[in-house]
């Protein structure tokens, strides 16, 4: 068989291996920009006796609403998607030429696991594999979708990506749900271990079809600041009033009130929503964000929200954005389930990476205790910190403060407690360093609260508006 018969015969077992994966792949990049790279690279599988029709994986390169991407699509009709020495140097040819191009790459994820029979090598080739993602970190974003269920050494890929999509049925865990529950003794269902609602913080977004993670990704690439620049014009008005905050103050209704119209992308939904992450443009300008939701009591602090927020920060800064913060939060949750995890060395690991972000914060909640230090204060690397008029702002949560210091309340007592609560929970008064003294201020205050911004520094109290005496 000459040189040319043979390579016909590999295009159609290829083109027979591949289809169903090539449909999958060809749902999300534009119509006929695919392009495939060592298209004709055969092995075989000595253990199985079979042919690796394109060694069990799909590389090349394509386009997504125009914006260039890598791609790397595990075919599962080749011995389950597993991983062997052979692909794994074919992923990571693909990736080295996404990292000196510094291109963004998309992977779509269907594997059970290593090839049986490859021994020690496909270690290697895990190994190379996972270093080439490690390296592509920060250089240019990377996209998982599991199109089905995602074991092993190829889990890792998702832990490490920066966007993670999971469709409904599949599942991504670092090993199977079977050799779990066959360890532990305790069956558990492979969508508790991994699927679309585990809690494992893997998962970026939840979608039902293949053409939601192209209008995710799109969506993505039309605020990310490296893939379509820093600034875009903008039809939307960054001046416009937002009435609605003088009647509700709640997560979306900010985001809604702040970031240009539709441009806001949710990150990491129904993993601690009371967190909100996400990324938008602000006047057309690309701007991460944290949001804190909790009602009028505030978010307490606990080890899964702080890694959440740590995380994202990590994301921040390998997209270069700055950080717009809108806190409403107490600090710490005060339980035993708290304070029996590594909560304290997380936290100040998320602090580390806040610090090296440009930030401004907004306290339109309560900032209470280390609530105000880690996401307030200005020596973390906020660079303005603002505070609606009513917020609350304080060392300690005002009722309990004062509580504490007059005991169980009787009517005499009612106007000192309402005058040290209000002392402990002002925006104003925390605006400045507070003496003592101001605990004689008249029992009238606060006299009116219109939703207002007031920011540490150089607004005058003479702003006021009868909220405290004038003051520099």
């Amino acid at each position: 068989m000459n040189i040319i018969d043979l390579l016909n015969e590999r295009k159609k077992k290829l083109n027979d291996s591949t289809n169903e994966i090539r449909k999958k792949l060809f749902e999300i990049i534009d119509a006929s920009s695919f392009v495939e790279l060592n298209a004709f690279s055969f092995a075989k599988n000595e253990f199985f006796s079979e042919d690796l029709e394109g060694l069990g994986v799909v590389t090349g390169y394509a386009t997504i609403d125009d914006f260039p991407v890598y791609v790397v699509a595990q075919n599962s009709k080749v011995v389950n998607g597993g991983l062997s020495k052979a692909n794994c140097d074919k992923i990571v040819a693909c990736l080295q030429k996404a990292i000196t191009t510094k291109t963004p790459v998309l992977y779509l994820l269907d594997s059970q696991g290593v090839q049986v029979g490859e021994g020690v090598a496909v270690l290697e080739g895990i190994a190379s594999v996972l270093s080439a993602s490690c390296e592509l970190k920060g250089v240019a974003p990377q996209f998982v979708v599991a199109i089905g269920d995602v074991y092993g050494s190829s889990a890792l890929l998702a832990g490490n990506a920066d966007y993670t999509y999971v469709l409904n049925n599949s599942c991504i865990s670092y090993d199977s749900p079977v050799v779990i529950s066959a360890s532990t003794k305790d069956l558990k269902s492979k969508e508790a271990i991994g699927g679309k609602n585990a809690v494992n913080g893997v998962r970026t977004f939840n979608v039902s079809s293949l053409n939601e993670v192209k209008n995710s990704i799109t969506k993505l690439f039309n605020v990310l600041p490296d893939i379509s620049g820093v600034l875009v014009d903008t039809t939307d008005d960054l001046n416009r009033p937002a009435p609605q905050l003088n009647v509700q103050k709640c997560a979306n209704c900010i985001i809604d009130a702040v970031y240009d119209a539709g441009s806001f992308v949710k990150m990491n939904e129904g993993y601690c929503d009371e967190v909100i992450v996400g990324v938008g443009r602000v006047g057309g300008i690309s701007i991460a964000s944290i949001v804190f939701d909790g009602g009028e009591d505030g978010v307490e602090l606990n080890l899964a929200n702080i890694l959440k927020i740590k995380n994202f920060a990590n994301f921040v800064i390998d997209n270069n954005l700055p950080l717009l913060s809108f806190v409403n939060t107490k600090g710490l949750k005060p339980d035993y389930e708290t304070a029996s995890t590594p909560v304290t060395v997380e936290l100040m690991n998320m602090l580390a990476n806040l610090s090296s972000i440009a930030r401004i914060s907004v306290v339109y909640g309560k900032a209470i205790g280390l609530g105000y230090t880690l996401f307030a204060s200005r020596k973390f690397g906020n660079e303005y910190t603002f505070a609606f008029a009513d917020s609350k702002i304080a060392l300690l949560d005002g009722e309990k403060a004062a509580a504490s210091i007059f005991g169980t309340l009787d009517t005499a007592k009612l106007i000192r407690r309402h005058r040290l609560s209000f002392l402990y929970m002002s925006p104003f008064l925390c605006c400045q360093p507070v003496p003592y003294v101001l605990l004689w201020l008249p029992v009238s205050l606060p006299c009116r609260r219109p939703t207002r911004l007031y920011h540490q520094g150089r607004l005058s109290f003479r702003q006021c508006n009868g909220h405290c005496r004038n003051r520099p």
